[in-house]
């Protein structure tokens, strides 16, 4: 069993080009420890930290967030041009 973390994993600085269809559920991978980025594959059991459903209403590419840090989560805001 893994230690809880209290931070994720920046898996990539910066965003994952996703296409996404509308109305399919989709889990982010919000840990950074996926090797299927940026979804979840079940890396997260045992962290403390679960992944995110979402769905959009309309098909379309959108960037989701690879730094894991973003307020807009699971869809990328900018903000790992602010990590170190």
């Amino acid at each position: 069993m893994s230690e809880p973390m209290t931070t994720p994993k920046v898996a990539q600085k910066g965003s994952y080009p996703t296409e996404l269809e509308a109305g399919k559920d989709y889990y982010w991978c919000a840990c950074g420890l996926s090797s299927k980025q940026p979804f979840c594959d079940g890396s997260h059991k045992g962290t403390g930290l679960t992944p995110m459903k979402f769905s959009v209403e309309e098909s379309r590419t959108a960037g989701l967030c690879g730094c894991k840090q973003s307020a807009k989560a699971p869809f990328c805001n900018g903000s790992h041009k602010n990590l170190p």
